[in-house]
């Protein structure tokens, strides 16, 4: 039997992300390993997620820091050093310079259909109300590997939601997350069944 993939998770805030992702794991649904917890700030709600499930933590600021690189350098050496396979952001509001190891080994969650309604500044209700503003008709949530660019890495997956007439930015962000709840874990999974492919741009899943 495979032994589960060493991941991290990233998070900057609540930890929704990272509950979900325990929640899978307790009920046997993913064959991953949470090794270590790295929040941004020590008053990160996720934290508190990560203690519980006896997961160790780590906190860095990236004001600690003189440059976003040496910030980077100093949370990618804490995942060498733990081992640690996939790195799973989950509300990780930095940004992060992704090393060469870690190439197409850093994911990421957005909340809409990228390449529409991303980049720098949209995150949260920002998506959600230029979705509203613009008219689309349509939104959702986009899996994607982490490149050196805001919300631009390869693609692995995406679900789409209908943007209803009577949306808020709040409603809209509900059943968005709803599928978030699903489609990152289905994400992980497909890596850590070693199903996906990356060729360049685009994305293969193995059957």
């Amino acid at each position: 039997m495979n032994q589960p993939l060493p991941i991290a998770v990233l998070i900057s805030g609540g930890g929704t992300t990272l509950k979900n992702l325990l929640a899978k794991i307790d009920a046997g649904d993913l064959p991953v390993s949470i090794q270590l917890v790295v929040a941004s700030s020590s008053k990160a709600k996720g934290l508190s997620y990560a203690r519980e499930a006896g997961i160790a933590t780590l906190v860095v600021r990236e004001r600690d820091f003189d440059s976003t690189e040496a910030f980077g350098d100093a949370i990618f050496a804490a995942l060498r050093e733990s081992g640690i396979e996939l790195v799973v952001m989950g509300g990780f509001l930095k940004f992060l310079p992704i090393p060469p190891d870690f190439e197409n080994r850093v994911v990421n969650i957005h909340p809409g259909l990228i390449p529409a309604f991303c980049g720098k500044g949209f995150y949260g209700l920002h998506v959600h109300q230029a979705v509203l503003d613009y008219g689309a008709k349509v939104s959702g949530c986009t899996v994607h590997f982490v490149d050196n660019v805001y919300d631009h890495g390869p693609i692995i997956l995406q679900r789409v939601v209908e943007v209803r007439d009577d949306d808020t930015a709040e409603t809209l962000q509900k059943r968005v997350f709803e599928q978030e709840c699903e489609a990152y874990p289905d994400a992980i999974r497909l890596i850590s069944e070693g199903r996906l492919i990356v060729e360049n741009r685009r994305v293969f899943c193995r059957h």
